[in-house]
């Protein structure tokens, strides 16, 4: 499934709809740090990998804008338990 993944800087949050159902991951950006604070997905819309595309676009967004991470929210901190490739973004 191809998903269309906006940054929403108005709502400060990654989303995208599918079928009329919004998931997304909201964030609190501050001057070189992002801290992903939840992530939700719909019942409507689990068992997809929409949460796991979420938190990729959401990384390499931070990557791209050469931003520190904050991860607070425990999908993402299991997310990057799997996904090494990441934790140089991790604030340490």
């Amino acid at each position: 499934m191809e998903l269309e993944i906006k940054n929403n800087l108005v709502a400060h949050r990654f989303e995208t709809t599918v079928d009329g159902n919004t998931a997304f991951v909201d964030y609190k950006l501050r001057p070189g740090i992002m801290t992903v604070l939840h992530t939700e997905v719909p019942k409507e819309l689990e068992g997809r990998g929409i949460a796991g595309a979420l938190s990729k676009f959401a990384l390499e967004y931070i990557s791209s804008e050469k931003l520190k991470l904050v991860p607070l929210c425990p999908f993402m901190q299991s997310y990057l338990q799997k996904h090494l490739e990441y934790d140089y973004l991790i604030k340490k």
